[in-house]
C-alpha cells in the first residue's frame, strides 16, 4: 500500500513508520513542516498556513494522523490549552478538507483522538458507544473528531483512533513512570482507584494496520488492551516487574501542586475503556496483559 504519515518522529509515529516501511514493505510519505528539507518519501504541509503538496498524496491508499502538541509537556497554561486544541483541531480540519481535493482520495483516513473523550468515569465501562465525557480533554475530543466530518461527507472511510496510555521503552508515559521506582520512591497517585486504560506499543501499530485493511472499520475505535486496570494495579504490577517497592504514594493535593490542572486530567481522571471494534473484528492482540507487556517492554524476562 502507500500510505502517508503525519507525526513520524512521534513515539507512536515513529514505530509505525518504520513497521510499515521494513516489516511490511509499504511505501509511506511523511508529511514533514520542513520544505528544505523535502525529499523522496516526503510531502511539505503546514496546516497553520493552509498549505499541503497535494501531489505527492496522489495514489495513496490510506492517511494516518497522529501528529498534536505533547499534552503531557509544561504546565497547562492559557496558551499551551489553545495549543493543545489548536494543533490537533486545525490541522485535522486541513487535512479533511484537502484529501476531497485529490483526483482520486484514499480510500480510508485513520485520525488519532484519545480515550480523554470519555472525561473521567469512575468504573464504568467504556466502549465505543458510550457517551463523551465533560472537561477540558473530553471537549478537544469531541472537536478533534469533528474536524474529520469533510472526509467522512466526501465518501472516505474515517477511522477515530482513541488511544489509551501507550506503553513502549522509547517514549511516552512509561519511562517517566518508570524513574521514581527505579529509585525505589514508587508508589500509587491518588486514591490509585482511578483506572487506566493502556496499550502495548506493539498493539497500538498493529491495531492501526488493523483499522486500514478492515474496512468494515469506521468510525471511534478504543486502541487499548482488554484488561484495563486501576492506578494501584498498575503501580503494583510495575514494582514487581521492576523488583522494586511501591510504597510511597503521591497524594492528589501533592499531584495538584505539581503538575496543576493536568493531574486531574491526566493522572487522577478514570477511564475504564474497552474496544469494543476491535474485538468484534478479530483483532489478536498481542499482549493483551499488563505484566506480559512491562516485561516485555523493560526487558526483565
Amino acid at each position: 500500500m502507500r500510505i502517508a504519515l503525519t507525526g513520524s518522529s512521534g513515539f507512536v509515529g515513529s514505530a509505525l513508520a518504520n513497521f510499515l516501511i521494513h516489516q511490511r514493505r509499504h511505501e509511506v510519505i511523511r508529511l514533514i513542516r520542513a520544505p528544505a528539507q523535502n525529499q523522496e518519501g516526503t510531502a511539505f504541509w503546514d496546516p497553520a498556513a493552509e498549505k499541503i503538496d497535494l501531489d505527492k498524496l496522489e495514489g495513496l491508499d490510506a492517511l494516518i494522523h497522529l501528529a498534536g502538541d505533547n499534552i503531557a509537556k509544561g504546565r497547562w497554561t492559557p496558551a499551551k490549552k489553545e495549543l493543545i486544541r489548536t494543533s490537533r483541531v486545525q490541522a485535522t480540519q486541513f487535512l479533511s478538507e484537502s484529501l476531497p481535493k485529490l483526483k482520486k482520495p484514499p480510500a480510508v483516513f485513520l485520525s488519532a483522538s484519545a480515550v480523554g473523550i470519555y472525561g473521567s468515569r469512575g468504573d464504568e465501562t467504556l466502549n465505543e458507544d458510550s457517551p463523551a465525557g465533560s472537561g477540558f480533554l473530553a471537549e478537544v475530543g469531541q472537536a478533534w473528531e469533528a474536524a474529520t466530518q469533510p472526509a467522512s461527507q466526501a465518501g472516505i472511510r474515517v477511522v477515530n483512533l482513541r488511544f489509551g496510555m501507550v506503553l513502549g521503552a522509547a517514549g511516552g508515559a512509561l519511562p517517566v513512570m518508570t524513574f521514581p521506582f527505579r529509585l525505589g520512591l514508587g508508589g500509587t497517585i491518588g486514591s490509585g482507584r482511578q483506572y487506566m486504560s493502556w496499550v502495548a506499543l506493539d498493539d497500538a501499530v498493529g491495531a492501526i494496520l488493523h483499522a486500514i485493511v478492515i474496512e468494515q472499520i469506521q468510525g471511534p475505535v478504543n486502541i487499548v488492551s482488554p484488561n484495563p486496570v486501576t492506578n494501584r494495579e498498575f503501580t503494583k504490577t510495575l514494582g514487581r516487574v521492576l523488583w522494586r517497592p511501591a510504597l510511597f504514594p503521591l497524594p492528589a493535593f501533592a499531584a495538584r501542586l505539581a503538575f496543576g490542572e493536568m493531574a486531574d486530567a491526566l493522572l487522577l481522571a478514570s477511564q475504564r475503556a474497552v474496544s469494543a471494534r476491535l474485538k468484534s473484528t478479530g483483532y489478536p492482540f498481542i499482549y493483551p496483559r499488563l505484566d506480559w507487556t512491562l516485561r516485555h517492554v523493560l526487558g526483565t524476562g
